[in-house]
């Protein structure tokens, strides 16, 4: 083998058949390493374990195969302490720049590693094994961020709030069992998560172009040295299957679209009209203008970049919905996005979980908006149903009350006694005494519920599925 690189001009993969060079422009245009390239991990690991089935097949001698091998740890080598090598290359993709550079080193036995094998299969192969281990780069940035919020809801246990549905004031809930309920969303994002994952991880090699490898290679074996649970069942399928890719932009898209809803509550828990959160300074920023601007900065760029990720599962159902079978060079397409999407939800993730554990909530103010006595008003009608009326008459009954105090300018649980007995009998002096900010909280003792005793078992549970989460491998 030469210790040194030998000066051999740079071929296509596929030029034979032609007798013309392309244009330039339309070469430029096709080419696909400016973003490829960063599957080239992925590439050399594949080219390895080939190096190995042409060697059992038969094709490479075992000199040759370690001579391969070598060279192939060397392009590693200098890829990762010389980047500036990638930036100058001419070759069309990562597939390309391999070979190119193996040639370079090995002179024509360089051009057999691509015995029996198709950049179609290759492609499939590196996009699969890169969108696994995205997929177990965004599990922990998303238990990241659920440590933050469980850690948040451990240490505002007490902490009531009004809790609203259509943005109006409904019941008191705790701030912590909020923050639950933000948690089991990215809890429901790790399903999503490992769902991708599982469907890439099945192994194309030896699919050949469509039709199958005409060598004796053997593709379990393949598949297993790779990672992968199992080699892909249908060699038309495989080269074209962007599946695992869809349902992994899916997973990043519902993710961004939880981490947009987060974010939307917020920055309005941030504002003077609720005062229910303290920003904290590091993730704020100022305005130009105005010098008492503290702004929610970093969750209205959440919220704003969210439309990048679901516009990325967008643009590859878009490049998909046409092709017929079997593999088409649309599918050069797949991969912009999907890189686009992995880094932004990975950045999005990590301010978010900076941002929340950085937090501080406003207790006073929250505790004296969840005292507001209309949103007692459903434990009145409960009174009313534990007093024997049937809980339809008691909501009309509790309503009409509310009604006339609006109409009085007061409180409805500051109506007197005589009052109240004129809409019910079933009115008694110890109404009062249940109509309070703590019996509220108190009422719904279920399982997921907002009682403090049930938000506090929530707390050790979501602490314990964290921790089971973390583990896997």
């Amino acid at each position: 083998m030469s210790a040194a690189p030998k000066e051999q001009p740079a071929g296509k993969l596929w030029g034979g058949r032609f007798d013309r060079a392309p244009d330039e422009l339309f070469y430029q245009f096709q080419r696909s390493f400016a973003f490829d390239r960063r599957l080239l991990p992925y590439e050399l690991a594949v080219d390895r374990v080939w190096a190995h089935a042409l060697e059992s097949a038969g094709i490479l001698t075992i000199e040759e195969m370690r001579d391969t091998l070598t060279t192939l740890d060397k392009i590693a080598e200098r890829a990762t302490s010389d980047p500036a090598w990638l930036d100058i290359s001419p070759a069309e993709d990562v597939h390309h720049f391999v070979e190119t550079a193996l040639v370079e080193y090995l002179g024509p036995l360089g051009f057999k590693l691509h015995t029996g094998r198709s950049r179609n299969e290759l492609v499939a192969t590196d996009f699969r094994m890169f969108v696994k281990e995205a997929a177990h780069e965004m599990l922990a940035a998303v238990a990241r961020l659920i440590s933050a919020l469980v850690g948040q809801a451990e240490r505002a246990l007490g902490i009531p709030m009004p809790g609203m549905t259509h943005m109006q004031h409904a019941q008191p809930i705790l701030f912590s069992h909020f923050l639950l309920a933000h948690a089991e969303a990215f809890f429901r994002d790790t399903v999503r998560l490992d769902a991708a994952a599982a469907t890439a991880d099945a192994c194309p090699m030896g699919s050949g172009a469509l039709a199958g490898c005409a060598l004796d290679v053997d593709r379990g074996a393949i598949a297993r040295e790779l990672g992968f649970a199992r080699p892909t069942a249908n060699s038309l399928d495989a080269a074209s299957d962007r599946d695992f890719a869809l349902d992994y932009l899916y997973a990043l898209a519902v993710i961004a679209t939880h981490l947009s809803r987060l974010s939307e509550d917020f920055v309005l828990f941030a504002s003077q009209e609720f005062g229910f959160i303290v920003l904290p300074d590091e993730f704020s920023t100022g305005s130009s203008l105005m010098p008492q601007k503290k702004n929610p900065d970093a969750w209205e760029l959440l919220r704003g970049k969210t439309g990048r990720v679901t516009a990325s599962l967008h643009t590859l159902l878009a490049t998909l919905k046409g092709l017929p079978s079997s593999y088409q060079r649309d599918l050069q397409e797949d991969k912009e996005p999907v890189f686009a999407a992995h880094d932004q939800a990975v950045a999005m993730l990590a301010v978010a979980a900076g941002a929340v554990a950085a937090t501080r909530p406003n207790e006073a103010r929250m505790r004296e908006a969840a005292s507001d006595p209309a949103l007692l008003a459903t434990e009145a009608a409960h009174y009313l149903v534990r007093r024997g009326a049937p809980f339809r008459h008691a909501h009309e009954i509790v309503g009409q009350i509310v009604r006339e105090a609006e109409r009085l300018g007061k409180p409805f649980s500051a109506l007197p006694l005589e009052t109240l007995c004129k809409f019910s009998p079933l009115f008694a002096a110890d109404f009062y005494g249940a109509l309070n900010l703590d019996a509220a909280l108190a009422g719904p003792d279920v399982a997921g519920g907002t009682a403090p005793g049930r938000v506090r078992e929530a707390v050790m549970a979501a602490k314990q599925r964290l921790a089971a989460l973390q583990v896997k491998p």
